[in-house]
């Protein structure tokens, strides 16, 4: 097990990767030089016979001894020397077997020259053959010797084993040099970075342990850099975090309590209403709408301040009746203002919601809309249609008024910022996203401008499962 986890190291895996592909170059070297060595060592063969045979033609007559000391000291059995377009048999001895295959090194090519060593190699039984070339100093026109290859592999083995040798010591140090510099430029910095990051991941709120980039390599200092970035998003989204959940802590105790102070206010503000005073008669209905935006202030921050939402109670909803108790309602809140309200829905258009959650959402979005209308002091319409296409039901709420502000559109569906009017929360379309992503389904803001602004909700027609609710 522990070899398993050295192998699977990075440097590890390095040293091996190292020692494969030096060998495997060392190959290619080796293939050529045993063929380079089985030229060498056929020329000298060829350029001592050649040194025989001018020996024997200066001479007019040779002890028999002497002639074969000679080709036993070229390593060949004769000697064929062709001078002035005349072959002649300068030298000669009994040849123990027949002739296997013509070595022509006058012409030869590299491909052709390492195909003979490899035949060579792999040929263990001791083969004749015959060796021709071109004389060296110009000392005829051809030369022809015949020879055992026996020799001639076992010189080549030999050969052939010093450089597998010598490639294998090459390749271990090589390994070696490459696996220190690896690990020193390479593995101890990654790992430090993985310390690092595992530090860091102990408390991410503290900033002390972000790490400052120091690394030489262009690679792993833009590695350092990008962590140090990321890392100090985090610890900044992580403090806002912490300061939201205590400041919503804090918001939803004092909501609590100044929901009641301003519930009992209202009901004192209702007894002054009776009075016969006309001052307070005529403040009254203004004190009664500023208590009650109040209220509904608060109510929101509660209903947003909780932790979730309980999941959606699916049910078949008949939609023209939730769009009507939406619009009844808020034709009651709109009171005198000349908003007007139209409603396009299919009478037995049915959709799968839960009915209290559908109501809230619809009443956000018609509810911002008649603020928005009335903020402008102008006439204004505003106009809920639904429509079932195969896949899912869909909402539009749509109004004439003066558009989202820049603000409210860059701040879309985020709690207390994405504010539509005057005096708002910024919790209505918060809530409502929220509401609708519980079923599964989503809000969208279709358009926006002077000529109004439309929203849509859509529902899948599919169930939806527990997890995605």
């Amino acid at each position: 097990m522990q070899g398993d986890a050295r192998v699977n190291t990075l440097s590890g895996r390095f040293l091996i990767l190292t020692t494969i592909f030096v060998m495997m170059a060392e190959i290619l070297i080796f293939v050529p030089s045993v063929a380079r060595f089985r030229e060498d060592y056929l020329m000298l063969r060829l350029e001592r016979a050649q040194i025989a045979s001018l020996a024997v033609l200066a001479a007019d007559s040779l002890d028999p001894a002497l002639e074969q000391e000679l080709l036993d000291n070229a390593g060949v059995f004769n000697v064929v020397l062709r001078r002035d377009e005349v072959s002649q048999l300068a030298l000669s001895s009994p040849v123990p077997a027949p002739l296997s295959k013509t070595v022509d090194l006058r012409s030869a090519t590299g491909p052709a020259l390492i195909a003979g060593a490899l035949d060579t190699l792999f040929t263990p039984q001791n083969q004749v053959i015959r060796v021709i070339g071109d004389p060296v100093q110009e000392g005829g026109l051809q030369i022809e010797v015949t020879m055992e290859t026996g020799p001639l592999r076992d010189e080549m083995l030999d050969y052939g084993l010093r450089i597998l040798l010598l490639s294998a010591v090459i390749s271990i140090v090589t390994a070696a040099l490459l696996f220190f510099a690896v690990r020193s430029l390479l593995v101890k910095p990654i790992k430090g970075l993985v310390g690092h990051m595992a530090d860091y991941a102990a408390q991410p709120e503290d900033s002390s342990r972000i790490i400052e980039p120091k690394a030489n390599l262009v690679e792993l200092r833009e590695a350092e850099t990008a962590l140090q970035s990321m890392e100090t998003q985090l610890t900044q989204a992580l403090r806002q975090k912490e300061r939201l959940a205590q400041l919503g802590g804090a918001v939803a105790k004092v909501s609590h309590d100044l929901r009641n102070i301003l519930t009992s206010a209202q009901l004192f503000v209702d007894r002054i209403g009776g009075s016969e005073d006309p001052l307070v008669r005529r403040m009254a209905p203004k004190l009664v709408g500023s208590i009650t935006r109040a209220v509904n202030l608060t109510e929101a921050t509660l209903a947003f301040g909780r932790a979730e939402e309980p999941p959606p109670q699916l049910g078949r909803v008949r939609l023209a009746q939730v769009v009507g108790d939406v619009i009844e309602s808020e034709r009651l809140a709109a009171g005198d203002s000349d908003v007007s309200f139209s409603v396009d829905v299919p009478a037995g258009m049915v959709v799968r919601a839960d009915g209290e959650q559908l109501f809230r959402i619809l009443l956000n979005l018609v509810r911002n809309a008649r603020a928005a209308i009335v903020a402008t002091g102008e006439p204004g319409e505003i106009c809920v249609r639904g429509t079932e296409t195969e896949t899912a039901w869909e909402i539009a709420v749509a109004d004439t008024g003066p558009g989202l502000p820049p603000k409210a559109r860059e701040h879309l569906f985020q709690p207390f910022q994405g504010r539509v009017a005057k005096g708002g929360s910024g919790l209505g379309l918060t809530i409502a996203a929220e509401l609708a992503r519980g079923h599964g389904g989503e809000i969208a803001l279709v358009r926006t401008g002077p000529e109004g602004t439309e929203f849509r909700l859509t529902l899948p027609q599919s169930r939806i499962s527990a997890a995605a609710r």
